[in-house]
């Protein structure tokens, strides 16, 4: 009877198994060796203390060194796990770490170059926006699995509260903030206009990004959360805009939808294939990624700000910092406890939080500086998407960095 543990099988005696006797309590074993004569080995069921110690506090290590030509079928690595491979997830991890501590200082540099030097991101023009933003989500692809995103799809309360959160209560927190502008502050209709628009539009693949930083195990569910809310947007966005601000937007469904897969769908499949077909080259270009998307998230704050300096350092400006910061942490801390109230029960509930709160908390500024420019002609309409871009990164990024903290103690 084969046994691949420390000791004889269960239910045999060890007495009989090796065939001996006992004498004045001490186990002998008779030995007939081919060439003749008698062994007698006393105790050998008697193992000295110091051996029983180490077979019991570290047993793979003891059999492996007793006997290094018997495999061992014990604790240890599986046959089927490449080392290179496990060796590289473990370096990632140091390097998604540091870069958790860096990003939000490296978005608050890159809102100050843009403010002083604005030429140093005047270059990276609206064209470069879907490719970096792409290059995010092929990172979170990267070091996802189609299992995570089954997963995901397997929640759909979770889904469905985040849906709430960017689509009912971020509108009425707009709608709020931008009335405040307008009936309490006395600013010009349309600032207020641009305010309820960053409320109206889907969540930002950065919010994704935010989430992978903080809880790499959340970034599927976010990434369905913010591709359901930008898929629909199409419909809910043109018709919250109709009734918080009176304008319509006719939107490009084909556009949006060709966007989405763009930005999305291609690369976090080109991510996940990558992960699945050849994991060497993606062990291989894994430690490169949290420094260049740190560079990408850079540029993607400082360009809409270097490009609208002249909007952003307007008359109206410092009054538009302080609404879009307030809008900000309102959607922040609503998303939070609406998951926590609609999650207490559940053991994850803090990463929902985090996640939820992220989903409402960050906005596509961007899509919403976009149609602030096509459909609407006052120029004051597209300030606050552009201030936007800038605060909910910094806030957003400021979050990952606490909060990463506290997922590691």
């Amino acid at each position: 009877m084969p046994s691949y543990g420390y000791g004889p099988p269960q239910g045999v005696d060890a007495v009989a198994m090796v065939g001996g006797e006992e004498e004045h309590g001490v186990q002998q074993q008779h030995v007939e060796p081919e060439y003749g004569g008698e062994f007698n080995f006393h105790g050998l069921l008697n193992i000295d203390e110091q051996v029983q110690m180490q077979v019991q506090q570290d047993p793979a290590t003891f059999f492996t060194n007793a006997y290094p030509t018997i495999p061992y079928y014990g604790y240890g690595q599986p046959e089927d796990v490449d080392p290179v491979v496990e060796e590289s997830k473990v370096d990632f991890l140091k390097i998604l770490k540091s870069a958790n501590s860096i990003i939000p200082h490296i978005v608050l540099g890159s809102t100050i170059l843009a403010l002083v030097y604005p030429p140093s991101f005047t270059w990276f023009t609206t064209r470069y926006y879907a490719p970096a933003l792409g290059f995010l989500m092929f990172a979170v692809g990267v070091n996802s699995t189609v299992k995570d995103f089954i997963e995901a799809i397997k929640r759909p309360d979770a889904i469905a509260v985040g849906y709430i959160g960017q689509f009912v209560i971020k509108p009425l927190l707009g709608f709020l903030f931008g009335t405040l502008a307008v009936a309490v502050l006395n600013l010009p209709t349309a600032l207020g206009a641009g305010i309820m628009l960053v409320s109206c539009v889907s969540g930002a693949q950065l919010s994704n990004y935010a989430t992978f930083l903080t809880d790499p195990h959340m970034a599927p569910l976010s990434i369905v959360m913010t591709s359901l809310s930008t898929a629909t947007a199409v419909f809910v966005t043109p018709t919250l805009s109709y009734f918080l601000i009176g304008q319509k937007l006719p939107v490009d469904v084909k556009g949006m939808m060709s966007s989405i897969a763009q930005i999305v769908v291609a690369p976090i499949a080109a991510g996940l294939l990558l992960n699945r077909f050849l994991p060497r080259l993606c062990a291989a270009i894994q430690p490169f990624l949290p420094p260049l998307s740190v560079f990408v998230t850079a540029l993607c704050v400082g360009s809409p700000l270097a490009i609208n300096i002249k909007a952003v350092l307007s008359p109206f400006g410092l009054a538009i910092v302080l609404l879009l910061f307030a809008f900000h942490t309102s959607s922040f801390v609503a998303g939070y406890h609406l998951a926590g109230t609609w999650f207490h029960k559940s053991d994850d509930v803090k990463a929902l939080q985090r996640t939820i709160s992220f989903e409402t908390g960050m906005q596509s500024s961007l899509l919403a500086l976009a149609l602030a420019n096509k459909f609407f002609p006052d120029p004051l309409v597209g300030v606050p998407p552009a201030v936007s871009v800038v605060l909910m990164s910094l806030m957003g990024f400021a979050l990952v960095m606490v909060w990463s903290k506290k997922t590691e103690a």
